[in-house]
């Protein structure tokens, strides 16, 4: 596995653990706070990346990513000395990708100017949603409007913009979201993330479905139905899936995520982040300490993750299969082998492509529209020595 995340890319993903507000569906590390004490943070992020440069020297950074949280948050200078810090201790590619997520409130797209002027090229922005009553519902703080006019802004300042929408909320009918998946096509997009509502563990909707007073939500094949919808409106609209629940138009593909999905290697800094990095040969698992907190001060230490883990041979293959199956473009069989020690089992291989689950191209193993269906299946079959 030496040089295997060659394959995949490297990149650098930058907690910011802060939000106005905790939405009710959320699982992300994030937390609500009167003060934030913007230096410390920024010394702290500056600390990190000076502490893993030395680990992995010479690597060329594909991609930067601002993720939280609600990085719109960040200081736009904090922005830009990490920015400037990254160019400084890495090489850095040319068309070096540099994301920021943001809420789509009017405040924070008068900050974007200041964004784009540190470095950064794209915007993820937060709309969930473009119905009022549902943003209500889904905790979120700004109106249709507001989400309208910061997209609008954001066109006018970065290269590239994505906005994410949940769909499968509760007492949505499938032709509400078709109509409203249409008027965010109509927003001259190149990018989408469209997600299924999921209702997690430890969330306020967690809390209230436990009791049964989350009503309204889809059954099953309502829920399918609406997948099924998402993926022929985008494709017909020119942005087909190039991951699960990612849309695109040809060449506007998250280039960091694809470096998760192709299984490179990413540096994870911040509260609660988590990292892949290839260390003397071993790809390593990282995770950081959650409390913003005890991350900060583990970092003064100099031992800001909780754990680093050497992975097996075994977590390798599956981390590839997970990760790797969700992308349209399939993964590659020597790649899987070289990695797991030993080829994918024929016999699984040739049952799942007789029932159409799966398709081979060349050296690539693609799971075909039917096989998204039941991806998880499909990987555990595949799994199934």
């Amino acid at each position: 596995m030496t040089d295997d995340w060659r394959q995949g890319g490297f990149a650098i993903y930058i907690h910011w653990p802060f939000c106005e507000a905790k939405c009710p569906y959320c699982d992300f590390n994030s937390h609500v706070a009167r003060h934030i004490d913007q230096a410390a943070w920024k010394a702290a992020y500056l600390a990190e990346l000076k502490r893993y440069a030395a680990l992995t020297q010479g690597r060329v950074v594909n991609s930067v990513f601002f993720g939280g949280g609600t990085p719109s948050l960040m200081d736009p200078e904090t922005t830009a000395e990490v920015i400037a810090d990254i160019r400084r201790l890495w090489p850095t590619a040319n068309d070096l990708e540099i994301t920021l997520e943001a809420n789509p409130s009017s405040v924070e797209a008068g900050r974007f100017r200041a964004y784009r002027e540190g470095g950064v090229s794209r915007v993820s922005m937060g709309i969930q949603a473009l119905n009022d009553a549902d943003l209500r519902r889904l905790g979120r703080l700004h109106s249709v409007a507001e989400a309208q006019q910061a997209f609008e802004t954001a066109r006018s300042v970065f290269e590239r913009v994505s906005f994410d929408l949940i769909y499968a909320r509760q007492d949505q009918p499938l032709a509400d979201w078709q109509a409203e998946l249409r008027r965010a096509l109509e927003m001259s997009i190149d990018h989408l993330s469209l997600y299924q509502l999921t209702i997690e563990d430890g969330t306020a909707f967690g809390d209230r479905y436990a009791l049964g007073k989350l009503r309204g939500l889809p059954g099953d094949d309502l829920g399918a139905d609406m997948f099924d919808a998402t993926q022929e409106i985008c494709a017909a609209a020119g942005m087909p899936a190039y991951e699960v629940s990612n849309h695109a138009r040809d060449g506007a593909q998250s280039r960091h995520n694809l470096i998760y999905w192709r299984y490179g290697d990413y540096l994870g800094i911040g509260p609660g982040a988590h990292g892949r990095v290839t260390l003397d040969g071993t790809r390593h698992a990282t995770f950081c300490y959650s409390n913003p907190k005890r991350w900060l001060d583990a970092v003064e230490s100099g031992a800001s993750e909780q754990s680093l883990e050497a992975l097996s041979r075994e977590d390798a293959r599956t981390e590839f299969l997970l990760m790797g199956l969700r992308l349209r473009e399939g993964i590659s069989l020597s790649r899987y082998a070289a990695l797991a020690g030993s080829p994918l089992a024929p016999e699984a291989i040739e049952h799942l492509a007789e029932i159409g689950m799966i398709s081979l191209q060349d050296d690539r193993l693609i799971v075909t529209d039917q096989g998204f269906s039941i991806l998880n299946s499909v990987i555990e079959a595949l799994l199934r020595d």
